[in-house]
């Protein structure tokens, strides 16, 4: 069995500028995703996809692969993470190199441990399911969620659960942003949650979107924290 890591990071973050080589813990973001994923040996190549020469000189120095820099049209705000791992595997292909296995992992995921990386690969590779993904589960009951209207007042998005107990709701799960395999050689028309994929459940201390700086703050705290419990 052969698999290919794909990890997307475009130069363009507006957010937090350079995201994804800013300093975390004295090391660039993205080294921490391609270090976990050579560390689980699971990949014949850890492919970096960017559009910026920074990016691709970092990533190469952290041992990953930059075998061509992503087209401008697959480097704004509007193109998704599919396409680009689509264009990435399109290209290996033509240079002759195809897989059974391609992993999506996300180059803001420094809290990625690589047995869940695995769990993943072992799950979907001994079913018969198209994609494994990984995801957690929601803090508080989704059916007790509110919004805002347009008065800036409450509105309950299940009104009906108003009076219900937490422990008698079922329990909601979340993308954890981290990694998504899939089999090559299988199409699904399923959206990633659906029957077609199975969750890697994480513990919820494991998992931080890093889009704002409050996201990046609280991920330091969260990785300190972690580093303490492994002395």
């Amino acid at each position: 069995m052969s698999a290919v890591a794909i990890i997307p990071a475009r130069g363009g973050s507006k957010r937090i500028p350079k995201k994804n080589i800013k300093e975390f813990f004295n090391k660039p973001l993205i080294a921490y995703s391609i270090e976990v994923a050579l560390e689980s040996k699971l990949f014949d190549k850890v492919i970096v996809s960017t559009d910026d020469e920074d990016i691709a000189i970092i990533a190469k120095e952290y041992g990953a692969e930059v075998p061509f820099l992503r087209p401008k049209e697959l480097s704004d705000d509007i193109t998704g993470t599919t396409d680009v791992t689509l264009h990435a595997v399109e290209f290996l292909k033509l240079q002759g190199f195809e897989y059974n296995f391609i992993c999506t992992i996300y180059a803001t995921a420094p809290l990625l441990e690589k047995k869940f990386l695995i769990q993943g690969y072992e799950k979907l590779k001994n079913s018969d399911a198209i994609n494994s993904f990984s995801a957690t589960s929601m803090p508080f009951p989704i059916q007790r969620t509110f919004k805002l209207d347009k008065n800036g007042r409450c509105e309950m998005f299940m009104p009906e659960h108003y009076e219900s107990r937490s422990q008698d709701l079922e329990i909601a799960y979340q993308d954890a942003g981290q990694f998504y395999w899939s089999k090559s050689n299988q199409n699904s028309n399923e959206i990633m949650f659906s029957k077609d994929s199975i969750p890697i459940l994480l513990p919820r201390h494991l998992v931080q979107d890093i889009d704002t700086p409050e996201d990046w703050e609280r991920a330091e705290i969260i990785y300190q924290l972690m580093q303490k419990v492994k002395v």
